[in-house]
């Protein structure tokens, strides 16, 4: 379980006890459900964190809301949001493994996080993790009743595929954006799992191989499925 879950949980614990010593019982009990709400929603299950090459896993628990390429005519990205209701674990993990070379906060609204308009608009948290050759952004992105980003990374830090870097409380979003040659796993509509769900493969290249002539050749090999980028 997540530290804020104690706090939430024994504070509540503790209003329940003064509303039974000052009232009467039963109007502690929405007070106690909140508590115990508490601490169900702020549970952090351990996950089997794949470890197929190239895999991008989630960052986070919750439903697939858009599969699409973001800034086509400039430099084209593909960008998996995944929508967190208060009944999703809200552990955030790091997609993939790597160093993080940018951690920035941004002020923002605090619009509904399935609107198109609050990848940008809203508070967020914005994680650049680069590792294999490649750049993974990630975003932490607060909806209508989060008003707290936690994460733990900071600049030059040295993340694992699946590990555990933050949270956000109560209801959110998480982007993942990356290259479009990647092999997305997904489509509109699926639930996934924070750290265990395979959102895309990314080429990985293998080790050098010998030519006739002495050179080393290595190649890339191909992801299993190649997805469509239509929602």
């Amino acid at each position: 379980m997540v530290r804020d879950g104690y706090f939430y949980g024994i504070g509540s614990g503790v209003a329940a006890g003064l509303i039974i010593w000052l009232t009467w019982w039963p109007y502690a009990v929405p007070i106690v459900l909140l508590g115990v709400f508490s601490l169900w929603f702020f549970r952090d299950p351990e996950r089997r964190i794949p470890d197929a090459p190239g895999a991008i896993v989630s960052p986070g628990d919750g439903k697939v809301t858009d599969v699409s390429i973001i800034n086509p005519s400039v430099n084209p990205q593909a960008r998996i949001s995944i929508f967190l209701n208060v009944f999703n674990v809200h552990v955030n993990r790091a997609p993939i493994a790597g160093v993080v070379r940018d951690v920035r906060y941004r002020h923002g609204k605090f619009m509904n996080a399935m609107a198109a308009s609050s990848a940008e608009e809203n508070e967020q948290s914005i994680i650049t993790v680069e590792g294999e050759g490649r750049t993974v952004i990630f975003k932490q992105i607060a909806g209508l009743i989060a008003r707290r980003i936690i994460c733990n990374l900071k600049p030059g830090d040295t993340v694992t595929r699946g590990q555990r870097m933050g949270l956000i409380k109560f209801g959110s979003r998480v982007d993942v954006i990356f290259d479009t040659d990647a092999a997305v796993q997904v489509k509109l509509g699926d639930h996934v799992k924070g750290g265990a769900t395979i959102l895309a493969l990314l080429p990985t290249r293998q080790p050098a191989r010998k030519s006739a002539g002495g050179q080393s050749d290595a190649t890339q090999s191909e992801p299993r499925e190649v997805s469509s980028w239509k929602s």
